[in-house]
């Protein structure tokens, strides 16, 4: 099941978590601000980024040119432009992907991930519900957290 089928499933049930682990908020199933059939998102990103943005796919670490991006500027939603990162909150994690350890205000939301035998906490674009990667609590001060996103899922404008 894609994720986008369990928020609907979840809206059509009613149920939705207010609070995700660590005090995030939670992903929640009601409307998005941007909505688009399956059809308008494959014309409009990269085939790359739909299957990011749509259906929780991830790129190869080390991949992105974002990775490497170290100017003063914000980082957005490749699906919506949702603004989500300052490059203030930026950090080398060493992982291969681009981290922060902190999003902009109402930028994110969160929910449980149990795929791959895994138990993580999976981050999405507040204003499409694109999937941008994942949040671990192995980040530095003053969050403690790491951000992990997927580069493909973002774009990124220079102050």
């Amino acid at each position: 099941m894609h994720r986008r089928s369990f928020l609907n499933t979840l809206l059509l049930g009613g149920s939705a978590c207010a609070v995700g682990a660590g005090g995030l908020p939670e992903a929640s199933a009601m409307a998005f601000e941007v909505t688009k059939t399956d059809a308008e998102w494959k014309k409009q990103l990269s085939s790359q980024a739909y299957e990011v943005l749509r259906h929780q796919g991830t790129e190869r670490p080390y991949s992105s040119p974002l990775n490497d991006e170290h100017r003063k500027g914000i980082f957005s939603c490749a699906g919506c432009a949702q603004l989500l990162f300052s490059s203030a909150t930026k950090f080398e994690s060493g992982t291969g992907w681009p981290s922060f350890y902190r999003p902009l205000p109402n930028a994110v939301q969160t929910q449980m991930d149990t795929g791959f035998g895994m138990e993580r906490t999976e981050v999405h674009c507040r204003r499409c519900g694109g999937h941008l990667g994942h949040v671990f609590n192995d980040g530095p001060p003053p969050t403690g957290l790491r951000y992990c996103m997927t580069g493909v899922a973002m774009t990124f404008k220079p102050a």
